[in-house]
C-alpha cells in the first residue's frame, strides 16, 4: 500500500501546493485505489501521477468545504472517458449527495459506470473481509470526519521447510495445510496444518483526518495507528488563529500522535503563508514532540 498526496495545501491552491486530495493505493491488496477528499484540480494532479481513474473504487470525503470537494464533478466525469466502468462509491457527510447530483444534472453529465453515494449515518462506514473503515466526528464548525482504516490480520506463513522434512511435497496439499486443515499423507501419516502455520501478521492501521481542532474523538481514531495523516495548517506560534479558524497547529498534530502511541505522523494541509524554507521549522516543531514526523508535499509517496 502507498499514500500518494495529490494536494497538500490549505484553503486555496498555491504555486507549490494544490488543495487537498490523498490517494491510498491498494493494487496488491484489492487491485484498487481509494481517494480521501477531492479538491479543485485533483484530476489534473492525477495526470502527473501513476494513478489510473479506472482503478478508483471509493472516495471518502471528510467535509464539504470547497477545498475538499470542488474537484469531484470533473473527476467523476473524466472517469467515464478514461475507461472507468466498475462501480464507484462515495462516502461523506450529509449534503454530499445533493452536491454531486446537482453538479452532474445541471452540467448534463452522464456517467457510464454505477455511482453509489453514501451519506454517513453510523460509525462503521465500510467493512468487508479485508478492510474496515470507521469514522468519528471532528471539531471544525461544519460536520467534518476523521477516518480510521483497519486492515484485517493476515494468516501466518506456512512452514515449507518443516513440511519438506516430513516428505510433504509442494502442491495442492500445501494449500489445504495453509488453510489449517488436517491431511493424511500417502504413507498414512496425519499432518495437522495448524501446527505448521506461523503467527498471524498484524494488519495495518491508518488514520486520516479532516480539518479539525483538537477533540477527544481524534484519539479514538488514532490509537496505535501505524500512520496518522493530520492537518497542520498553522505553526506553533499561531495557536490562537488556529483555534479561531478551527484548525490544528503542528504542536497539536504531534501531541495527538504521541498520546495515541502511533508509529508515524505525516502532516499536510499547510497554509500558503508558509514558504518552502518554513517547512523545515514546521517539521521540527512536530519532531520535538513526536520524532517520527514527516511533511507531505504534492506528489510525495509514502510506502505503508
Amino acid at each position: 500500500m502507498e499514500l500518494i498526496f495529490l494536494g497538500t495545501g490549505a484553503g486555496v491552491p498555491s504555486k507549490g501546493r494544490n488543495v487537498t486530495a490523498i490517494a491510498l493505493t491498494m493494487l496488491n491488496e484489492r487491485n484498487s485505489i481509494w481517494l480521501f477528499d477531492c479538491g479543485e484540480a485533483t484530476q489534473h494532479q492525477i495526470l502527473r501521477s501513476s494513478i489510473r481513474l479506472s482503478k478508483l473504487e471509493k472516495i471518502f470525503i471528510t467535509h464539504l468545504h470547497g477545498d475538499h470537494i470542488f474537484g469531484l464533478p470533473g473527476l467523476l466525469s473524466s472517469r467515464s472517458f478514461q475507461g472507468g466502468e466498475t462501480e464507484l462509491t462515495i462516502y461523506g457527510p450529509v449534503g454530499i449527495a445533493n452536491y454531486i447530483r446537482t453538479s452532474l444534472a445541471v452540467s448534463g453529465t452522464h456517467l457510464k459506470y454505477p455511482l453509489e453515494i453514501v451519506e454517513i449515518d453510523s460509525e462503521v462506514v465500510f467493512e468487508d473481509a479485508d478492510f474496515k473503515v470507521i469514522c468519528r466526528e471532528l471539531d471544525h464548525g461544519i460536520l467534518s470526519y476523521g477516518y480510521r482504516i483497519e486492515e484485517a490480520d493476515k494468516a501466518g506463513s506456512l512452514d515449507a521447510e518443516g513440511l519438506s522434512a516430513l516428505g510433504v511435497k509442494p502442491g495442492p496439499i500445501f494449500k489445504e495445510l495453509k488453510e489449517g486443515k488436517t491431511v493424511t499423507l500417502e504413507n498414512g501419516e496425519v499432518v495437522d496444518g495448524s501446527q505448521f502455520i506461523g503467527p498471524a501478521k498484524k494488519g495495518r492501521v491508518m488514520a486520516i483526518f479532516g480539518d479539525t481542532r483538537t477533540t477527544a474523538n481524534e484519539l479514538v481514531l488514532a490509537d496505535q495507528a501505524d500512520v496518522i495523516v493530520h492537518e497542520a495548517t498553522f505553526g506553533a506560534e499561531m495557536g490562537d488563529m488556529a483555534g479561531e479558524y478551527m484548525h490544528s497547529t503542528t504542536i497539536e498534530a504531534a501531541t495527538l500522535a504521541k498520546n495515541a502511541n502511533a508509529k508515524r505522523l505525516i502532516i499536510t494541509h499547510i497554509s500558503s503563508r508558509y514558504s518552502r524554507e518554513d517547512n523545515r521549522e514546521l517539521v521540527s516543531e512536530c519532531q520535538a514532540i513526536f520524532p517520527n514526523t514527516e511533511m507531505a508535499t504534492d506528489f510525495a509517496i509514502f510506502e505503508l
